[in-house]
């Protein structure tokens, strides 16, 4: 789906807000009340958001290429409740450590719908990967020996293998976020690649999948046209010079969202002409097989579908700016302090803009970091007032921490108008359970 810049109510409505008589609903029911009832922080989830960003992402592919599979990228939401709602739209599920992939698992999902996409893989990855039947996208040849001895030992077949191609584009949010390029950790660059696929033949391996992924939150579709050029040369290079044909071609993830109300959304037909059309193309000079295509969003299926509740505990005017203090911090969210990036804060219960003041939304973590927002245009706050954080359903709670020993909120999923906690909120008894005393200090 394309939308072009909306206006701020229909920029809202999206993300399924809208203010009824000044006061903020979010999937039809009153924030206020959510907030009094559950207490805050609190991560609040909108599943129809989920089920129609994943729709949306799933008609563009079908109308391109129908032979596609999307693999949710189960680093940025990793609740099992999240992960079983996609199971039921199709999805498949993309991971980056084994952690991800037990939970996975422990979702009801099968192994064949999981993909191990990690790097700096350890025997004890390796191990446990085969040992569940999941595929493995290798991050570089030298990794092939050792994961040939373990399937060996465990008497697993060689049947099909990946390796993740460095396209040395990248593009991201942040540099942090960027995951190609020649200083970048991640891949196989364009003078190894041939040498990881013949290996690979040599030691048995019959079937083949490619793999990149150039970065996180892109919200150009230009920038993922180099490296898709480049990305696609290379896999007709492979096929050619070694007889390779592919059984799936992943192009990864990286689609983002417009955390800004005046930033356009991606524009997803450039984005289905720049990736999905060429590789149609690819596919149609019958070089490279009759391959899957995949892609593994994260952010793009359910950062919008999420926000913070948190309550405002002080107005502090130092003579110089003003705080607004909030019992949300960079242990609730800590992409503002890790990456500068943008999350929208709004009222719950003023919508209009008359008496407009500038606050630094600050939360309780004893660090001059712990800033969720700088120079926010809000109405007059007051203690005890409730505001909204959006955009957290990718990367917020997975990213969240004890730190400072305060206790991770509880998760909240709304579905046709019936609130279910779908995580409780940790105890201080949570914070020292596993913590074990010598008998010499007991």
């Amino acid at each position: 789906m394309v939308y072009s810049i909306m206006d701020y109510n229909n920029w809202l409505n999206y993300k399924g807000l809208e203010y009824r008589e000044g006061i903020l609903y979010f999937a039809n029911l009153n924030t206020l009340e959510l907030a009094k009832r559950f207490r805050t922080p609190i991560y609040v989830i909108n599943e129809q958001i989920v089920r129609r960003k994943y729709k949306e992402l799933k008609e563009i592919l079908n109308s391109v290429y129908k032979k596609n599979r999307i693999y949710f990228a189960v680093k940025s939401n990793t609740n099992i409740s999240i992960l079983k709602i996609l199971l039921s739209e199709g999805s498949n599920f993309d991971c980056s450590s084994t952690g991800e992939i037990y939970t996975c698992l422990k979702s009801g999902i099968s192994p064949d719908r999981i993909i191990y996409t990690g790097n700096m893989f350890t025997n004890e990855d390796f191990e446990f990967a085969v040992e569940k039947d999941i595929l493995i996208n290798l991050d570089n040849y030298s990794q092939l020996k050792r994961l040939l001895k373990i399937h060996k030992r465990k008497g697993k077949d060689t049947n099909l293998i990946s390796f993740r191609f460095n396209p040395e584009f990248g593009s991201g949010h942040h540099p942090h976020t960027i995951t190609a390029g020649k200083e970048i950790k991640f891949g196989i660059l364009e003078n190894q690649i041939i040498k990881a696929y013949s290996m690979a033949k040599e030691f048995g391996f019959r079937k083949f999948g490619i793999h990149q992924h150039i970065g996180s939150g892109i919200i150009d579709a230009n920038d993922f046209k180099k490296p898709t050029e480049k990305f696609l040369n290379i896999i007709e290079k492979i096929a050619k010079d070694l007889g390779i044909q592919f059984e799936f071609v992943d192009f990864g993830g990286g689609i983002g969202i417009p955390y800004q109300p005046n930033v356009n959304p991606i524009d997803l037909t450039k984005y289905s002409k720049i990736l999905l059309h060429s590789f149609k193309e690819t596919v149609e000079k019958g070089d490279i097989g009759n391959p899957f295509l995949l892609i593994e969003p994260g952010r793009y299926i359910t950062a919008e579908a999420s926000i913070i509740l948190t309550q405002i505990n002080t107005i502090k005017d130092n003579g110089y700016k003003l705080f607004a203090g909030i019992d949300a911090g960079f242990n609730t969210l800590i992409r503002p302090t890790m990456y500068g990036s943008y999350h929208h804060i709004i009222a719950c219960n003023k919508k209009n803009k008359e008496n407009i003041v500038k606050y630094d939304i600050v939360g309780p973590i004893c660090e001059s970091g712990d800033v969720l927002g700088k120079e926010r245009e809000l109405p007059v706050l007051e203690e005890e007032e409730y505001l909204a954080i959006l955009d957290t359903g990718a990367y917020g709670y997975t990213m969240s921490s004890s730190y400072n020993s305060r206790p991770r909120p509880a998760e909240l999923l709304i579905n046709d108008g019936i609130v279910y906690k779908i995580r409780n909120e940790e105890t201080f008894d949570d914070l020292i359970s596993d913590q074990i005393i010598p008998e010499h200090l007991k």
